[in-house]
């Protein structure tokens, strides 16, 4: 009865806290914790149950994304199910090398293999997959901001690295029969002394040095859908709009930014054009096979196309390829999902940008998660972002991940976030280097599977070798 009580403990457990600590609302700090029942369960059980309880673990605490998924998304149900099982198996796998490897009495590489399994799939989804970055659990510091610094080092990568090290850790040092602890306490804590060190150095630089445009965000969700812009009721949305950037433009607005597809127009050209204002407004443009999803600039005509659609809900659209910049400036345009995929913000930021600006659409329910995600790649390459979304959040934000301005949209009427935006960029390794950490992970734990394979082979062989020399005792 012990036996199975214990991984089932680990696992509910460890499912309320992943509950919590992670999907679209997640509670920052107990994202730290979420990992420890299990793996504080594994060595005290067998593999099996120490595998399920990971899987169980995982899957309980991330089941609340199912209507999320299905329903917002619209992602077909096996596609769901699988974003939910395959990082479950994952998570169980974790739990087991865990295991494993103290069995063999190889502390600190079962507490580093556990971060370098979790890094290095996640890097290799966000390579093969439609998505990006997205699933990554780094998101969920993105408000603790000493932490959120690393990424401007190592990406995500580094910052999903430390939340699985801390708790795997913590299990090796408590473990029943635990050797090398001033080896394991030593490593994970030089790690995570100089990741806060750092973060905490690094935001006492870089603060606002008067090289900023006064910007503003503007966005209505009525209606919430993209609007024929020669129809009624697209008319009297433009209307809308261009009150809305008068008034910005009164208050010192240099630029206005729209949400994304917010007008469906067969032409590029839309009555958005103001004095003394730079317009960038979301737009469905074309027809049939030739639609894109833009972000149009006025009085310029300078346009973007979106690079990465949602599966499904954007198949309509032909993608672009090319980067584009706000006329005479180091402003980039870029549109909601884009900003999933840290390799485009790098070459941006490689390409002489110093701030995007965003046109997007979000969900509801992902509003602030979405924003977050943008948020991370500002501090990642070293840009300040402004993100007007519809159905979201407008945020701008700077190099170090600062919120300097933010509404809810949604609210009766247009709601308009004004801010200073900085024009300094800040130079970054992970500009420089991109995702060397992801691979140093890939190291790790290849490293970590060839020594648990090299004690299992030494065990068998020492096993056969005694069963030998008793057989040939017999035999004398």
């Amino acid at each position: 009865m012990k036996r199975v009580l214990i991984p089932l403990a680990a696992a509910l457990a460890s499912a309320v806290l992943l509950h919590f600590g992670t999907g679209l609302h997640p509670v920052a700090w107990l994202t730290w914790l979420a990992p420890l029942p299990v793996l504080l369960a594994a060595p005290r059980v067998g593999g099996g149950p120490a595998f399920a309880a990971g899987a169980l673990a995982w899957l309980g605490g991330q089941v609340q994304l199912w209507p999320y998924f299905t329903e917002a998304l619209e992602m077909p149900v096996p596609v769901a199910a699988g974003l939910l099982a395959g990082p479950a198996l994952l998570f169980g796998s974790g739990v087991l090398l865990h295991r494993s490897l103290l069995a063999r009495r190889r502390p600190l590489s079962a507490v580093l293999a556990v971060p370098a399994l979790w890094v290095g799939v996640e890097y290799l989804m966000a390579l093969a997959g439609p998505h990006g970055a997205w699933w990554s659990l780094a998101y969920t510091q993105a408000d603790v901001l000493p932490v959120l610094q690393t990424a401007s080092v190592t990406g995500v990568w580094g910052i999903t690295f430390l939340l699985q090290l801390v708790p795997a850790a913590v299990a090796a040092l408590l473990a029943p029969g635990a050797t090398h602890r001033l080896h394991v306490a030593v490593t994970a804590g030089a790690l995570v002394a100089t990741a806060l060190g750092y973060g905490v150095a690094r935001l006492g630089t870089g603060q606002d040095d008067g090289q900023h445009r006064e910007v503003a965000l503007i966005s209505t969700d009525n209606p919430r859908d993209t609007m024929e812009a020669g129809s009624p009721q697209g008319r009297d949305l433009l209307h809308r709009y261009g009150r809305a950037i008068d008034a910005a433009a009164a208050r010192g607005a240099e630029i206005a930014v729209l949400p994304e597809k917010t007008f469906e127009a067969g032409a590029t050209r839309l009555p958005l054009s103001r004095r003394g204002v730079v317009v960038v407004a979301g737009a469905s443009l074309g027809a049939g096979a030739t639609r894109t999803n833009t972000a149009l600039v006025y009085p310029s005509g300078a346009r973007y196309d979106k690079h990465h659609m949602v599966p499904g809900l954007e198949s309509e659209f032909t993608p672009g390829r090319a980067l584009t910049f706000l006329d005479r400036t180091t402003m980039g345009l870029i549109i909601c999902k884009d900003l999933d995929f840290p390799w485009l913000v790098r070459q941006y930021r490689r390409a002489g940008a110093t701030a995007l600006l965003a046109p997007a659409w979000d969900f509801d329910d992902d509003a602030w998660l979405h924003s977050r995600m943008a948020m991370v790649r500002g501090v990642e390459s070293g840009l300040s972002v402004a993100r007007a979304a519809r159905q979201g959040v407008l945020t701008v934000s700077d190099t170090r991940g600062r919120v300097l301005a933010e509404g809810r949209s949604g609210k009766p009427g247009v709601t308009t976030v004004f801010a200073a935006l900085p024009q300094r960029a800040a130079s970054t390794l992970y500009t420089s280097l991109g995702d060397w950490a992801a691979w140093s992970c890939l190291a790790v734990l290849l490293v970590a599977l060839l020594r648990l394979a090299t004690g299992a082979h030494r065990r068998l062989s020492g096993v056969s070798e005694a069963r030998r020399v008793s057989f040939s005792g017999l035999r004398t």
